[in-house]
């Protein structure tokens, strides 16, 4: 199995040596970079790039949102996990529209994170379920007064299915299994959904087809 390296950026020490603890424990992570803000994060990639990213919004010398869009420019196969104990809606739907791969509370238990580390790393995105309900019921409030640019989205049925598919969490594999397609053909139909949404990943991907009424909240 493959080794998921990590990340962290977070400018309270103390919680930092309390994750490199809960992080050695964990099987197949490997924690390759402390930092305390979004710049030594940005400096250390220069040594070793991880695969997935644990990052705190409020941080001096480069906070987490800024941060965050500098990654998806940058290096846009980093995957970005933000932890922070804020849960506010416009937060959340903001950092997913930008590129965030998911967004973690800090009170999460430690299977949680680890559960996070490996989705986000294998599948594109994660959202635990007090995140994803915080995250949809501000989806059904505004729903009335969100904008349409440009072009309606035109999906084919087979891109429904797979749209549909993604949004429970499946694997390539098991999508391909699932409609009798490859792994390949499920990669380029994933490519076009991105692509049609605007979006860059499949946190984002969900986030806009919940909006745009593709998929049910």
């Amino acid at each position: 199995m493959e080794t998921i390296k990590v990340a962290i950026a977070d400018d309270h020490s103390l919680f930092r040596e309390g994750l490199k603890f809960i992080l050695a424990k964990m099987s197949g992570i490997e924690l390759i970079l402390e930092v305390s803000n979004g710049v030594e994060l940005l400096k250390g990639f220069e040594k070793e790039v991880p695969n997935v990213v644990l990052l705190d919004l409020e941080m001096p010398n480069g906070d987490g949102v800024e941060t965050c869009k500098q990654l998806k420019k940058d290096y846009p196969e980093v995957k970005v996990l933000v932890l922070t104990m804020h849960s506010e809606e416009r937060m959340i739907s903001y950092l997913m529209e930008i590129g965030a791969n998911g967004y973690l509370l800090k009170d999460i238990r430690h299977d949680v994170l680890k559960n996070a580390i490996e989705a986000v790393h294998t599948q594109g995105f994660y959202f635990t379920n007090e995140v994803s309900k915080s995250l949809l019921e501000g989806l059904k409030k505004h729903s009335r007064h969100v904008p349409k640019f440009g072009m309606e989205v035109s999906l084919s049925t087979r891109e429904k299915e797979v749209l549909e598919l993604i949004a429970k969490e499946l694997t390539t594999l098991e999508i391909g299994e699932r409609l009798f397609i490859s792994e390949r053909t499920v990669e380029g139909h994933r490519k076009n959904l991105l692509s049609k949404f605007d979006v860059k990943n499949t946190a984002g991907l969900i986030l806009k087809a919940v909006k745009q009424g593709f998929l049910q909240v």
